[in-house]
């Protein structure tokens, strides 16, 4: 049977467009439906990681202009600089983007339909636009990456002025001095440490006993060590009531310890961020007329070729769940659309890196010191504090930490994980170690430009190599490639 497309997709985040684009590559006739009007990239361009990120840098380079060039009046970043030229930064940001992206799709003559999709059987799509207007399309497979958005909160409402959530916090007018923000994700992290940053006193009220239970115990602990002075955390706390005091205009955050429920706290602040989990955007696109399998909370379900619970439906991105990487969203549709046609693609590595774009920065990709320990390796670390590293001084950028864990027996690279300044660049050098089951006398045997932050690794890698020597392995044993 002749069909209208090879492939619709619905949604145009990043899993969306890569498959899109990877189709395209395959002479293959595509088509994106995109319920906004005017933009594509969905929340990865317009509401999420473009918009967030830029945000960051622009702070970061306020903070490292201050840091270099202190202020003699001891002034805050917020009296200085206006929000109001942040977040022009990040609209040019989002402009230029989106533009590239469209450019994109137009090059690689890829349709778009603008409007929402309902997914009518399993190779039609009804297309419904803002104006009422409605079109039928056909495709041989289909691929479903309509995203995910915040989960609201159970016990207030987001009202978006007082309490504000992921897309609001980029839509104040002014730089508040003060900000309680509710949630322990990496998101909660990464908002407290750009806010603190611009001077504001930033308070994090945590229901769960603690935060980014992923991270390596001694990187994390690093990390909250560095931030410690800026940053008024609270853990293992239940939330009573959050209203506003308009004799002191304040909004004021009632909670209590839950270990200690007669110790009543409240924090004043300017406004309230809520950052909780995320829920997928499926609920509008009719999956029973198909009967596309979904887990307890709504991610649709698929199997490692991304082929949904339907032979010819596919699903990626953050629809799907874990890990809501908008870097392995894109991998992930350039992988769907290979399966889904039959094209051999390289295979996708088992571990991919994590980012954590605070202020420091950290990242980690492989095992954790304690994870190698229990899957039975003998273990040993290495570590490099960035304020040894030559690049670091000049940068003014100190705080730091990178540390690998290797085998001590065969020194395999295990894990590497970062603080610091540039921790999402650096750690792909360690990626690149671990893919090819490299062992970390490679940092040592291969020469690294100088001055960089990359000096880490080769300063880690000896500190690493020298306890094992102290632990009693002979010298010249250690630089034999098969001890």
């Amino acid at each position: 049977m002749s069909r209208d497309y090879d492939i619709i997709i619905l949604g145009s985040g990043p899993a969306g467009f890569s498959c899109a684009m990877q189709s395209s590559k395959f002479d293959k006739k595509a088509l994106i439906v995109e319920p906004n009007e005017s933009n594509l990239g969905g929340t990865w361009i317009n509401t999420g990681t473009i918009p967030s990120k830029a945000f960051r840098e622009a702070t970061k380079t306020i903070l490292a202009f201050n840091n270099q060039f202190h202020d003699e009046t001891d002034a805050k970043p917020y009296e200085h600089y206006r929000m109001k030229d942040l977040l022009q930064y990040k609209d040019d940001i989002l402009e230029h983007e989106n533009r590239k992206v469209k450019n994109d799709i137009k090059k690689n003559k890829v349709d778009i339909a603008r409007g929402f999709g309902h997914l009518v059987n399993n190779h039609t799509v009804k297309v419904k636009s803002e104006t009422g207007s409605v079109k039928t399309y056909t495709a041989d497979y289909l691929l479903i990456c309509t995203g995910s958005r915040p989960a609201p909160p159970d016990s207030f409402p987001i009202e978006d002025t007082e309490i504000l959530n992921y897309e609001s916090i980029l839509n104040l007018t002014h730089i508040p001095r003060r900000l309680a923000i509710i949630g322990n994700g990496v998101h909660t992290m990464e908002y407290a440490t750009i806010f603190a940053a611009l001077g504001t006193r930033v308070y994090v009220l945590n229901k769960k006993e603690d935060h980014l239970p992923f991270l390596d115990n001694e990187i994390k602990q690093h990390f909250f060590d560095i931030i410690s002075d800026s940053i008024r955390i609270h853990n293992d706390i239940d939330i009573d009531k959050i209203k506003f005091n308009a004799f002191r205009s304040y909004t004021e955050v009632h909670f209590k310890d839950k270990k200690d429920a007669d110790r009543k706290q409240v924090v004043e602040t300017e406004h309230v961020l809520s950052l909780g989990g995320r829920q997928p955007n499926t609920e509008n696109l009719e999956l029973e007329n198909v009967q596309v399998k979904t887990d307890e909370n709504g991610f649709i379900i698929t199997d490692d070729c991304y082929q949904t619970s339907v032979e010819n439906i596919y699903a990626a991105g953050d629809v799907i769940g874990f890990p809501r990487l908008v870097s392995a969203s894109f991998s992930q549709g350039r992988h769907a659309a290979c399966n889904m046609f039959g094209i051999p693609a390289q295979e996708s590595a088992q571990q991919i890196p994590y980012g954590i774009y605070s202020i420091p920065e950290i990242s980690r990709i492989g095992l954790t010191e304690r994870e190698a320990k229990n899957n039975g390796y003998k273990v040993t670390v290495g570590r490099a504090f960035f304020k040894d590293i030559a690049k670091a001084d000049m940068l003014n950028q100190q705080n730091g930490l990178l540390k690998l864990v290797f085998d001590t027996e065969t020194f395999q690279l295990l894990g590497v994980h970062i603080v610091g300044d540039e921790a999402s660049n650096l750690i792909h050098l360690g990626q690149s170690v671990l893919a090819f089951e490299g062992d970390v006398r490679y940092f040592i045997r291969h020469v690294m430009n100088y001055p960089t932050l990359s000096e880490a690794y080769r300063i880690a890698a000896f500190n690493g190599m020298n306890r094992v020597y102290q632990g009693g392995v002979q010298h010249r044993e250690i630089w034999n490639d098969n001890a």
